[in-house]
C-alpha cells in the first residue's frame, strides 16, 4: 500500500433510524431482521442454535415456495453451513421485500408511507417526506419521490454470538476440531450479507483470533468493510482492551454497544459497581483518544510501516438496557453525543417484530413489577433475568417436587462442568443435579446449609430449549421432541410497559409521537439500575457473611465506593437533564439521596 500524505478522512453516513432491536434470546429475535429490514429498521438475531436456524429456514422456505434441502448433522462444517443458509434466506427476503416498498407508489398510503411515516422527523429523509406531504402534484413532486427512494435504505440484518456459549467439539480421536462459536461465526463470514456480528458476553481469544481468517472483516481497496464487527461492552476498559486485541490483529470495531450491567434482559454481567451515566461519560470524553489509538494499531497490523491512504473507518458508539421514554432516549443520544440507542425487552410486547406466543405475550402484558428477578438459572454461571409465571419457571418446580430436579440434555449448547464427569455436562442437566444433590447430602453440612446450596442448583433453568419454543408455538413448527414449557428472559424495565403494541406504536413511542406507558411513577432510567446495583450489593453481602475474607471485603467495599461515585456525579447531572421538568428532576434528586443513604448504611465485613 503506497504512502498517502492527505488527512485522515472520519466518515459517517446519515443513519435511517437512530435506534435498532438487539439481540432478544435465541428465538424471539431469530427472523426479526425479515419483518422490520424492509422498514428501515435495523435489528439483530442470535445465531448460536443451528437446529433452530435449520427449522426456521425449513419454515420460511414452505412459505415463500422456495426449494429446501436439510442440512444434515453428518455434514462435515454443518453448523457453519446451516448458519449461511439461514442468514443467506435472511438476506433475500429483506432485500426481495424491500424492493416491494420501494416499487410502491407513495401516494397509495401503503408499506412506502410506512417507512416514511416511521422514521424520526429530525431525519433528512424525514424532512423530505414532509416537503412532499405540502407540494402540489405534478413532475416537481414525482421528482423528490424519486429521489426518496434513491436515499432509502433496510435496516442492518445484524447477528449475534455470545463468545461464552463456545463448546468444543472434537474429532473421534479426541482433538479439537473447532467450537460452537467458531463455526458460528464461519456461517456468517462466508454468507451474503453485509452487515455486523455482535459480540457480546467478554473476550474470547479463539473466537477474536479467528476473525483473521475472512477477508470480509478486512478493508477492500476503497477502505470499505463488507462485513463488520460490534462489540457489547459494559464499561469503557473491557472495551478496549478487546478492541486493541482486534486492532493488532487488522480487525477494526465499528461499533462499542454500551449495555447496562443489570438493567437490561437476558444474562446480566455486573460491572463493579459502575454505573451507567459515569461510563457513558467516560466514552464520551475519551471517544476520539479511543479512535486514534485503535487506528494507529489497524494501520500497522494492515500495513506495517505503510499507512497508506486508508480513511478511519466510522466507530458508532450506542447504549441500551433499561431505555424507557423518549425523553430518555433524547437526551441518552444528545448529551453523550451518542449514535444510537438499543431497545430490546419492550419489543417483546410487539407481536409483528418478534416471536412470543400468545400466553406467554398475555403474561407479559400484565405483568407485575415483582414478576421479573434476577435469578441464578443461567447454566453458564451468569446472573440471568428471569421471568416468574413463565412455563419454564413452573415446570422447573413441578420437577423439583416430584424428586426429580434437572431438565434432559439434548443440544449441549451449555455444557461445560466436569465436576463429576469427564466430558462436560450441564449443571440444568438432570444428570448434574443429581450427582450434585448426592454430593452435598455426603457432604456434612447443616440442614440449613445444605437447603441453600441445593436450591442453588436446582434453580438452573435448561434455556437451550426454553428460549427458543416460544417461537416454536408461534410459527406451529413445534415437533414432538420439543418441550412445550417457554423461558423468556426480559430487562426488568419492562414492568412499567403493559399491553400489546403495534410496531408503528413502539417506534412512535421511542420518538416522542405518544406514550405507550400506562404505569405511573417509573422512576429514571439511571435511577432504575442503581437500585439494582443497590439490591446486588445486598444480596452479594448476605451471600457471603458467613464466609467472607480480606478479598471478598475488598471487592465489595470497591464496589459501594463505585456506586458512591456514580451517584455523586448524578448529583452533578440532574440539573442539566434539560428535556424534563422541574418537578422530574427534584424527584430524581430525591430518590438518589434515598438510595445514598441506604447504601451508607450497609456493613461490610
Amino acid at each position: 500500500m503506497g504512502m498517502c500524505n492527505s488527512p485522515l478522512i472520519y466518515f459517517s453516513k446519515d443513519m435511517i433510524h437512530s435506534f435498532h432491536i438487539p439481540v432478544l434470546g435465541l428465538a424471539y429475535s431469530v427472523d426479526t431482521p425479515v419483518k422490520v429490514a424492509p422498514l428501515g429498521i435495523s435489528s439483530v438475531a442470535s445465531i448460536v442454535d443451528d437446529v433452530l436456524l435449520e427449522r426456521m429456514r425449513a419454515y420460511y422456505a414452505t412459505r415463500e415456495g422456495w426449494a429446501f434441502e436439510a442440512i444434515p448433522d453428518k455434514q462435515e462444517n454443518f453448523r457453519a453451513k446451516r448458519v449461511t443458509a439461514y442468514l443467506n434466506l435472511m438476506w433475500r427476503l429483506v432485500k426481495e421485500r424491500f424492493e416491494q416498498v420501494k416499487m410502491e407508489a407513495l401516494s397509495d398510503g401503503g408499506q412506502l408511507m410506512r417507512y416514511f411515516e416511521l422514521l424520526p422527523e429530525q431525519s433528512f429523509l424525514k424532512l423530505l417526506y414532509r416537503k412532499w406531504q405540502v407540494m402540489e402534484e405534478g413532475e416537481e413532486k414525482n421528482l423528490l419521490e424519486r429521489e426518496m427512494k434513491g436515499r432509502m435504505e433496510h435496516g442492518s440484518v445484524d447477528v449475534n454470538i455470545m463468545a461464552k456459549v463456545d463448546k468444543l467439539n472434537l474429532t473421534s480421536t479426541g482433538e479439537i476440531a473447532t467450537s460452537d462459536a467458531l463455526e458460528s461465526l464461519k456461517g456468517f463470514a462466508e454468507s451474503e450479507l453485509e452487515s455486523s456480528v455482535v459480540l457480546s458476553a467478554g473476550m474470547n481469544p479463539r473466537l477474536f483470533s479467528y476473525l483473521e481468517s475472512f477477508p470480509d472483516f478486512f478493508p477492500d481497496e476503497n477502505g470499505n468493510l463488507k462485513k463488520k464487527v460490534i462489540l457489547k461492552v459494559s464499561d469503557y476498559r473491557s472495551a478496549l482492551i478487546q478492541a486493541k486485541f482486534l486492532g493488532k490483529k487488522g480487525i477494526w470495531v465499528s461499533e462499542f454497544r454500551i449495555e447496562s450491567g443489570l438493567n437490561c434482559g437476558g444474562h446480566a454481567f455486573a460491572t463493579e459497581g459502575l454505573l451507567l451515566g459515569p461510563i457513558l461519560e467516560e466514552f464520551k470524553e475519551k471517544r476520539e483518544e479511543l479512535r486514534q489509538e485503535l487506528f494507529a494499531l489497524y494501520l500497522k497490523a494492515l500495513a506495517g510501516e505503510e499507512s497508506g491512504c486508508l480513511k478511519i473507518p466510522e466507530t458508532k458508539i450506542s447504549v441500551q438496557g433499561g431505555i424507557g421514554t423518549a425523553a430518555e432516549n433524547s437526551f441518552l443520544l444528545e448529551h453523550y453525543l451518542l449514535d444510537a440507542t438499543g431497545w430490546g425487552s419492550p419489543f417483546l410486547l410487539v407481536p409483528e417484530a418478534v416471536n412470543v406466543d400468545e400466553q406467554t405475550l398475555g403474561m407479559l402484558a400484565h405483568a407485575k413489577k415483582e414478576d421479573f428477578y434476577v435469578s441464578g438459572a443461567s447454566p453458564l454461571g451468569v446472573p440471568f433475568n428471569n421471568f416468574r409465571p413463565s412455563g419454564a419457571e413452573k415446570q422447573r418446580l413441578e420437577r423439583i417436587a416430584k424428586g426429580k430436579p434437572g431438565s434432559p440434555c439434548t443440544k449441549k449448547y451449555l455444557v461445560s462442568n466436569t465436576e463429576f464427569t469427564k466430558e462436560p455436562i450441564c449443571t440444568a442437566s438432570r444428570k448434574y443435579q443429581e450427582l450434585k444433590l448426592n454430593a452435598l447430602k455426603k457432604a456434612g453440612l447443616t440442614d440449613a446449609e445444605y437447603a441453600r446450596q441445593a436450591s442453588d442448583v436446582m434453580e438452573k433453568l435448561c434455556l437451550c430449549e426454553g428460549l427458543v419454543t416460544s417461537a416454536y408455538l408461534k410459527l406451529g413448527i413445534s415437533k414432538k421432541m420439543n418441550t412445550s414449557e417457554v423461558a423468556i428472559c426480559p430487562g426488568p424495565n419492562l414492568a412499567y410497559f403493559s399491553g400489546v403494541f403495534s410496531l408503528d406504536e413502539m417506534v412512535g413511542h421511542i420518538y416522542g409521537k405518544l406514550d405507550v406507558l400506562r404505569q405511573a411513577g417509573r422512576p429514571n432510567m439511571f435511577i432504575n439500575e442503581l437500585n439494582l446495583y443497590f439490591d446486588y450489593l445486598k444480596k452479594e453481602i448476605e451471600i457471603n457473611v458467613l464466609s467472607m475474607n480480606e478479598k471478598k471485603v475488598k471487592y465489595l467495599n470497591r464496589f459501594r465506593e463505585q456506586m458512591q461515585n456514580g451517584i455523586s456525579y448524578y448529583k452533578g447531572l440532574i440539573p442539566r437533564i434539560a428535556n424534563q421538568t422541574e418537578a422530574y428532576r427534584l424527584k430524581m434528586m430525591e430518590e438518589l439521596g434515598e438510595v445514598e443513604l441506604r447504601l451508607a448504611g450497609l456493613t461490610i465485613g
